[in-house]
């Protein structure tokens, strides 16, 4: 039981944090006749991105884990993550399978020996590449003018959110991405960026590792604590932390919630309304008046 619940959230965790880089990077702009008209999305984040790229008439199939938007939910299960139903997957007809560094190799390779298109991707640390890689999709889909648009707007807002913290002080910032095991977001996620952005310092930022102590976060004394509630109970999660007076943040009552749906399907569109969010926790005088 144990296993299985450690394994669930790293699962969880890898999907949480991280958009994907492609493999195979696209060359030029598709001619019509190749843009992939049945699409199948085997991670949350990219079927978010297709429903911003406007393809979703394209999506006839995803997994059980994407829920966002609303609309994705309704679309044909082809298994999760990890494991798909390559045999439904077949029966569907797409001419362009989605998948992820989790997909399991062997279904990419009998999805390949069928003849199968599929790309995969890689996970993606930081805000910059996420833009890319998007924009990258796009001219996949034949929409790279609308993934253009998307990144350049995202990237004005998230300047101008930017420009509203840039002389603040920086706060300490600890985000914990799970209980048990206790893990927090270092420099190899892409919520260290949201950090930053937000005008907040990421006191693990230089940990080797994501797996730490209560001690060690009592050591780093944060300012402000966030809570991913990424499959844990936030609520009894953030009580857990009242017993550390000495913390700043607790003193402070400076301990918040996140919904990990939030965090799960990153795109240029989400960090930036994500980053918003953020900054109305670390510095919420600048929204005032």
């Amino acid at each position: 039981m144990q296993r299985h619940v450690v394994t669930t959230f790293f699962l969880v965790l890898y999907v949480c944090t991280a958009f994907f880089i492609l493999a195979a990077p696209c060359t030029g702009e598709p001619l019509a006749k190749d843009i992939p008209k049945r699409i199948i999305s085997l991670s949350p984040a990219i079927t978010e991105a297709l429903y911003l790229l406007g393809v979703e008439d394209r999506v006839i199939g995803v997994t059980t884990y994407c829920q966002k938007p609303p609309d994705a939910a309704t679309k044909e299960k082809i298994g999760t993550i990890l494991e798909i139903n390559t045999e439904k997957v077949i029966k569907l007809k797409p001419d362009l399978v989605i998948g992820t560094g989790l997909t399991n190799s062997k279904d990419i390779k009998k999805l390949k020996d069928l003849g199968i298109n599929i790309v995969t991707f890689d996970i993606s640390k930081e805000f910059d590449r996420l833009c890319h890689i998007f924009l990258e999709l796009g001219k996949l889909l034949g929409k790279e003018e609308r993934a253009r648009i998307m990144v350049v707007e995202s990237k004005k807002r998230i300047a101008k959110t930017q420009k509203k913290v840039g002389g603040l002080p920086r706060k300490k910032v600890f985000v914990q991405l799970g209980s048990k095991p206790l893990f927090a977001a270092t420099r190899d996620y892409f919520i260290n960026d949201l950090i930053e952005f937000a005008g907040g310092t990421n006191i693990f930022k230089d940990a080797k590792s994501g797996l730490i102590s209560r001690e060690e976060v009592v050591r780093r004394n944060p300012d402000i604590v966030i809570i991913t509630t990424m499959g844990i109970a936030g609520e009894k999660e953030q009580k857990s932390w009242q017993q550390y007076r000495t913390i700043n943040a607790v003193k402070n009552k400076h301990i918040y919630l996140v919904d990990s749906d939030k965090i799960c399907s990153p795109t240029p569109v989400s960090f930036a309304e994500l980053l918003e969010e953020i900054v109305k926790i670390l510095h919420p005088e600048v929204f005032k008046g």
